[in-house]
């Protein structure tokens, strides 16, 4: 052997490389942190799905496990997946496949289960060779036209089969049924949501690209849990849908009922174990953490959830709620919305998971086009080839006789008639049974449909507008499919002890003077009494100061304050100070954020109607010059501390008052001059917040309007009208014809110099009480069928007798209802007769 010839030794040193440890161990570290990172525990942000999800979904397509198929056992589910595409154990993808099947899991399960798949209470699935399954119907969906070149493939584990890097996905799943996940130095927990609400605001992002989070969450209220719950307050929302990351506290739904002294808890958390927190509160009654609870009992069925702590006979009800939920009936969400984005992990907002998503199905809708146009051409030319071959179908025939075999006919039929290879190798294998006349026409059918297809494809590629609304009517498809109700409610954020827990639900009457003092005092402070008396004092104004409103809301109602600029406040009843018949009130400034200049003109209680929660509810709102309009309630939920616009006002114009209405109702516009028009609410199309209205009424000259009423045919037997001068009557609804909205109406009353001009007009049945105030501060109830009967176009009757110089300034109905049940105690009641 040559000294120069190499040993085995040397050619081994020579393989070697000298690398520091501390460098290969973190890069060692990087690798194994990246693997687990992309190929493990995070989800992609195009399909929400994690590799092993992916796959198992992917396997039961493949296997025709689909919605439309029977039940397979999960252990062949499994076998298939390990054996095809997940090489990573059998219990990692039963546990996987389990939990999409957990509707206590999953906001919207993507596998329909038969069989013990566990419970809320901790209880593990059955042996997989005990339960079956299948896909559901939306889960088909993230599959959806995969066969159509939407996504690419890669090799599986073992380079035998191909797998989808990323499934078509319909609609955003990510968000829809959210994804928890631990890889190596970070976390994803992304809350699901409510489909319908997700696919609202995707179908904004594609129409408004600069739509901001802000906007999206007009759409998107919040997270939407499987097991309902509540969460509490909406800045942590608001905060982790801009930043990604938020901390969201989720409460327990329950009720107390004092009469029966017990608590039954009906809705949990998310991800809350049912059993353990059931023991955990029984550790903490026996351990003396927890006093005056003497029993604990799980009724919890198929049904439900219903938990009962039942109370001692002396235990104090809140005391006993505010220890529960200090300790077991809340949990935090810790939101991180991150997710893979071109296989790099990302933090992400809403309006950045939004967008991807949307370029992902852009990218989808595209390449299924592409694709569907080549084959869409491909058989638009084989259609051609056979209606010219049916244009001479005698040369042609005789053309493949007189050929020796099928390759010899093929090259004839290109050559003497111009077809291509295609078309004459398809013209060979025809049979002579499509030469009939009515096999002709049907080609001659498909042929032209090909076409018109095609050009629709054409169409799509072309134009990004015309793809987009590609996009948005499946999505609108998938909703109108899929949609429910939300399952999560909102409550208002004031810690574990609220002030509002603490204030007793009463109905209240609240003042308002025109320089904006207010204040409330119980129902029950006034009785009624019969039509025509003075009444009692209301309240006590400073000098120059007037009555401006009177309303009855409940104590924990949500009030709506409109202002003369268009703006709209909201708080609560409760935070309305309550004072005494004789003060004067708070100024509002102090509990609105009011700007200079601005004031009060209408308050609305938002919690008086709509009892129905499937029930449509508006605002409808009427100006001084006759304008109206009609605005979803909906479109009020996030008001700011700043206010939010109502409406727009021209110039001079102001707003007069404010009816919640169903889309059901009649409206009744009522002027000072004692006209009125009464129109069906349809004929007010519903409107945004910052638009002006349309034309209710047509006034006449040094007209103005005083008021609307709803009138529901079904419920209402009368409109009441009362003047300035405590003039009043009631008309039968009937009275009031129905008519285009626009019109001068009818005489409603006679105003002139006894009665003065129209102060408010209103809705009243049986039982219903009414409330008037006078400008100077008087007050009084009475019965509304203490006022006469009349016609239209008459002088009524004397309803409050007031002070020379003084004038009704407002009055409100206390429903009958809570006329009837109101019993006020006789220490606290004043009627006329007291003063």
């Amino acid at each position: 052997m040559s000294s120069e010839t190499p040993t085995p030794d040397d050619v081994r040193a020579a393989q070697i490389e000298t690398a520091r440890i501390e460098d290969e161990m973190e890069q060692s570290y990087i690798d194994y942190a990246m693997s687990v990172i992309a190929g493990r525990a995070l989800p992609d942000v195009r399909d929400g799905l994690k590799p092993v999800h992916r796959r198992i979904l992917y396997a039961m397509s493949e296997a025709g496990v689909t919605s439309n198929s029977s039940h397979r056992k999960s252990s062949s589910i499994v076998g298939d997946t390990m054996g095809d595409y997940h090489p990573h154990g059998d219990s990692a993808i039963y546990d996987t496949l389990a939990r999409m099947a957990q509707d206590f899991s999953m906001r919207y399960p993507l596998v329909d289960g038969q069989g013990n798949f566990g419970s809320v209470d901790g209880d593990p699935p059955a042996a997989m060779r005990y339960t079956e399954a299948r896909m559901s119907p939306i889960a088909e969906e993230l599959l959806a036209d995969i066969e159509r070149d939407t996504v690419d493939f890669q090799s599986n584990y073992d380079d035998r089969l191909e797998e989808p890097e990323v499934l078509p996905a319909a609609f955003p799943n990510l968000l829809v049924n959210g994804s928890s996940g631990i890889a190596v130095g970070m976390s994803t927990n992304v809350p699901p949501h409510n489909l319908g609400e997700v696919i609202d605001a995707t179908i904004e992002l594609i129409e408004n690209p600069e739509a901001t989070v802000e906007d999206l969450m007009e759409h998107v209220e919040g997270p939407d849990f499987p097991t309902g719950a509540n969460i509490v307050g909406r800045n942590a929302v608001h905060e982790a849908y801009k930043t990604g990351r938020g901390r969201i506290r989720v409460r327990a739904e329950f009720e107390v009922d004092e009469e029966d002294g017990r608590i039954v808890i009906t809705e949990l958390p998310f991800q809350q174990n049912k059993a353990r927190m059931v023991e955990r509160i029984a550790e903490d009654v026996n351990e003396g953490a927890i006093e005056g609870i003497r029993d604990l009992r799980d009724e919890s069925d198929r049904d439900g959830i219903r938990v009962v702590v039942e109370l001692k006979r002396d235990a104090m009800a809140e005391v006993v709620k505010n220890q529960l939920l200090e300790s077991h009936l809340e949990r935090t969400f810790g939101v991180i919305n991150l997710a893979l984005v071109d296989g790099q992990p990302q933090v992400l907002s809403l309006k950045e998971t939004l967008e991807h998503y949307i370029e992902h199905r852009r990218e989808v809708v595209r390449r299924r086009s592409e694709h569907e146009l080549a084959e869409r051409k491909d058989r638009a030319h084989i259609l051609e080839g056979r209606l010219r071959a049916l244009e001479h179908v005698d040369d042609v025939v005789e053309t493949i006789r007189e050929s020796e075999d099928r390759d010899a006919a093929r090259a004839q039929l290109e050559s003497v008639f111009d077809f291509s290879e295609e078309q004459a190798a398809h013209i060979v294998r025809m049979q002579l049974g499509s030469l009939t006349s009515m096999e002709t026409e049907e080609i001659e059918t498909e042929y032209e449909d090909v076409k018109a297809r095609i050009e629709r494809l054409e169409e799509i590629l072309a134009s990004q507008s015309e793809l987009d609304s590609v996009i948005e009517s499946e999505l609108s498809a998938i909703k109108d499919e899929y949609d429910d109700e939300r399952r999560t409610s909102f409550i208002e954020d004031s810690g574990t002890v609220t002030h509002e827990d603490l204030i007793p639900e009463e109905e209240c009457v609240v003042v308002m003077s025109e320089d904006d003092y207010i204040k409330r005092m119980p129902l029950s402070t006034f009785r009624a009494q019969n039509r025509g008396g003075k009444g009692i004092i209301g309240t006590d104004l400073k000098e120059d100061d007037r009555v401006a409103s009177v309303f009855l809301a409940n104590s924990h109602d949500y009030l709506l304050a409109i202002t003369n600029r268009g703006q709209i406040y909201q708080l609560k009843t409760y935070e309305i100070p309550e004072m005494s018949r004789t003060a004067r009130g708070k100024s509002a400034i102090n509990l609105l954020n009011l700007d200079d200049g601005e004031e009060i003109q209408a308050v609305v209680d938002c919690d008086r109607v709509g009892e129905d929660v499937d029930e449509e509810r508006y605002l409808t709102m009427v100006t001084r010059e006759g304008y109206i309009k009609r605005t979803a309630v909906e479109a009020f939920e996030n008001i700011r501390s700043t206010g939010i616009r109502a409406l727009r006002l021209e110039d001079g114009d102001e707003l007069v008052d404010v009816e919640e209405t169903n889309g059901e109702t009649d409206l009744v516009i009522g002027t000072a001059d004692g006209m009125a028009i009464r129109f069906d609410e349809d004929e007010v199309r519903p409107m945004g917040r910052s638009a002006r209205g349309v034309r209710g009424i047509d006034l006449r000259s040094g007209d103005r309007v005083a008021g609307l009423a709803a009138v529901d045919p079904d419920r209402h037997n009368w409109v009441l009208t009362v003047t300035e001068n405590g003039y009043g009557k009631r008309s039968d609804v009937g009275d009031y014809r129905v008519q285009s909205r626009n019109g001068k109406g009818l005489i409603d009353i006679k105003t002139g110099t006894r009665n003065g001009s129209v102060v408010a007009i209103e809705a009243v049945t049986h039982g219903d009480h009414l409330i008037a105030m006078s400008g100077e501060g008087q007050i009084v109830r009475t019965r509304v069928e203490d006022v006469s009967t009349v016609g239209r176009n008459t002088m009524g009757v004397i309803v409050m007798d007031l002070d020379p110089d003084d004038e009704v300034a407002c009055l409100d109905i206390v429903p009958a209802a809570i006329a009837e049940s109101e019993d006020a105690p006789e220490s606290e009641a004043v009627d006329v007769d007291a003063e």
